[in-house]
């Protein structure tokens, strides 16, 4: 040994990580793959996010958070500040808090996206608005944001915008 401390590994496989569906307009779910809850760090989280064809994750910032989405499957665009991107696969986005943005699949298939966040607590909003998913299970019909959605956006401090 090299006279470094080994930290924990952690392996999560396809279906595994904790899984919800998402409410319109972004139709498709998430996975929480990296979260304080199932890693000693508190720091960050990791997970992906899949948007079906026409679906969009809402404009929106955050207060506190970093975010870095990289995209490996499918194309869109992004709008970011003023500014839209393409996005196809290999396309990396480095959002620094306080900035406004928004992902949109204008593919015919499927988008996903890995994200990170930092510091941790996207696990969280996804939780609080989502409705929990198992894999395999077919998509639900498309539903709508909890009635509350203010009060969680405040509690998780996003930054919203003209769209909710």
């Amino acid at each position: 040994m090299n006279g470094y401390t080994q930290g924990p590994v952690v392996v999560l496989q396809p279906d595994e990580g904790e899984s919800h569906w998402q409410p319109l307009p972004s139709t498709g779910y998430i996975v929480s793959k990296l979260t304080p809850y199932t890693t000693p760090y508190d720091g960050f989280a990791l997970g992906i996010q899949v948007l079906e064809p026409g679906a969009h994750i809402r404009r929106h910032g955050h207060e506190r958070q970093h975010e870095v989405l990289f995209c490996y499957q499918g194309t869109g665009e992004a709008e970011i500040g003023d500014r839209r991107h393409p996005v196809s696969p290999e396309t990396t986005l480095l959002i620094g808090r306080g900035v406004q943005h928004k992902v949109t699949n204008t593919g015919a298939t499927q988008m996903r996206l890995l994200w990170w966040i930092a510091p941790a607590g996207l696990e969280d909003w996804f939780r609080a608005i989502g409705r929990p998913r198992q894999p395999g299970e077919p998509q639900p019909a498309p539903f709508p944001r909890p009635d509350d959605v203010e009060d969680i956006q405040a509690r998780q401090r996003f930054i919203r915008s003209e769209e909710g």
